[in-house]
């Protein structure tokens, strides 16, 4: 290996672990938010659902598509949701193309006799997916406040009183809630899931909400106000994750979000890798697709402070940290051999502390995040470095998935809206197998993923020859993420 691609090779992954630091300090100041953050949700104005004048229409809208194994499920827990009902109203927004359209209808029916006032409304195409489905019942809408959840989500019935009161400031664009998920401990996948998303629902955005940055509408288990959705410029399109677009589209003409920790709504997590797998393509790819969209608009925007700024750019980045972590791993080989073959650039190697550093950062911000939905006992603490480390793991295993992800959305490369396959899986006695919307076609990138679970087996090996073992550690979580997200992919087929 020559010196100068030496130093192309170095300068590359000394870049790539800056931007990683400084995504870990910027979460490292979430955790201090979040920590002292004061609960002020009872001293924000609130409606007094008690007095009829006061509680305003609501429309609940349900995306759909293709959802027989959940839509009973969902119809059965929203009919429980308690609001007067002459100001509540449920749109079914079915872009449905299965044999579940038949018994979505029928159990409407059955619902619309019972005295709910509950639509069903199907397009004649699929348009806009998601974004087009909720712009086009927006239309019809009766609500002044416009509450959305996906086929997996069973809000409590006590939901809406909890949450349409924040609505009487009049600057509150949006309310959101936690996820919770009702099958975190049906296996390892599944665990790891609630681990990532719980860190997102307490940290990150209480840590922004707190302090007035930029937080994202989750795409469900939260509610708008009608106006501040026209005033964005409705939904669109354009992006995977029409969510964050929109959020930011709100925020960035003075909207406030409010985000309640305190009220979880319970939803399930995939349970096959094939589904996580669409699920992480579509949310990475549509986070690198926002900051291509929305970016220059929050850096030069006149009515946010720098603080802000700077959050709602990592933000935006967020999903772009795997492609920095997937350059991190792939050089780390050849970084390990040049740090043999040229003594005299030993010194060059301190960066390597940068990522030492910033896992560590990441380590105490999840704690806080893990401890204050599971407890913090001694049991929990050691429950909980096991978790880190095998979340940590297996998102070095998604890295490559991911990263394909981040670069199709940053070029611009446009793909269809997949949706991810809902199974009702509520306890480990149940089962996915059968179900008919997973894909039977096995992802091109396993066989890369293969090929890396071996490369990164020679990463260990070569700690012997050269006697440094400092980059093992590291080597050793790729080997087992990388022969994990294939494996698993190899035998959780339907």
């Amino acid at each position: 290996m020559g010196l100068a691609i030496a130093y192309i090779i170095i300068a590359i992954y000394s870049f790539a672990l800056l931007l990683i630091f400084f995504y870990s300090l910027a979460q490292l100041n979430l955790l201090v938010n979040y920590l002292g953050y004061k609960k002020r949700n009872e001293e924000a104005p609130k409606f007094n659902l008690l007095d009829p004048k006061e509680i305003p229409f609501v429309t609940i809208q349900l995306p759909i598509y293709n959802e027989e194994y959940v839509m009973e499920r969902l119809l059965d827990n929203i009919a429980k949701i308690e609001y007067p009902k002459s100001k509540l109203e449920i749109q079914v927004l079915d872009d449905s193309t299965d044999d579940s359209v038949n018994e979505t209808a029928r159990r409407i029916e059955e619902l619309q006799k019972a005295g709910l006032d509950i639509q069903h409304i199907r397009r004649e195409n699929r348009q806009g997916f998601k974004a087009g489905a909720l712009k086009e019942g927006l239309e019809i809408a009766k609500g002044d406040f416009i509450a959305i959840f996906d086929a997996d989500f069973l809000p409590e019935a006590d939901w809406l009183k909890k949450t349409v009161p924040y609505f009487k400031d009049e600057e509150i664009g949006v309310v959101q809630t936690r996820w919770g998920h009702i099958n975190r401990d049906y296996s390892t996948l599944t665990r790891i899931q609630a681990f990532a998303l719980d860190a997102h629902f307490t940290l990150e955005q209480v840590g922004r909400n707190s302090k007035g940055h930029f937080i994202n509408f989750n795409g469900t288990a939260g509610i708008w106000r009608k106006e501040c959705i026209f005033d964005a410029g409705n939904w669109e399109g354009d992006t995977l994750t029409e969510d964050l677009d929109l959020s930011y589209r709100a925020q960035l003409k003075n909207w406030k979000f409010k985000y309640l920790e305190d009220v979880e709504t319970p939803a399930e997590l995939p349970v096959v890798i094939s589904a996580a797998r669409s699920q992480q393509f579509r949310w990475n790819k549509g986070g690198a697709e926002n900051f291509r969209k929305t970016v220059w608009s929050v850096i030069t925007a006149k009515n946010i402070p720098f603080k802000t700024k700077f959050h709602g750019v990592m933000h935006l980045l967020n999903s772009s940290m795997f492609l920095c972590v997937f350059i991190v791993a792939l050089l780390s080989i050849p970084m390990l051999y040049i740090k043999n073959t040229y003594g005299h650039l030993g010194w060059v190697f301190e960066v390597t502390s940068f990522f030492i550093l910033s896992t560590i950062i990441l380590f105490v911000c999840y704690w806080f995040t893990y401890k204050s939905i599971q407890g913090s006992s001694f049991d929990n603490f050691v429950d909980y470095i096991k978790l880190f480390f095998t979340f940590f793991s297996v998102a070095l295993g998604f890295s490559l998935h991911n990263t394909v992800a981040v670069l199709e959305g940053h070029l611009g490369k446009r793909s269809e809206f997949v949706r991810t396959p809902k199974f009702n899986i509520n306890s480990i006695k149940d089962t996915w197998k059968g179900n008919k919307y997973l894909t039977t076609k096995l992802s091109p990138n396993m066989i890369l993923e293969f090929a890396l679970m071996i490369y990164f087996l020679f990463g260990m090996y070569s700690a012997i020859p050269l006697n440094d073992y400092g980059l093992f550690p590291f080597h050793l979580m790729l080997f087992l993420g990388f022969g994990f997200v294939f494996f698993k992919s190899i035998t959780s087929k339907a």
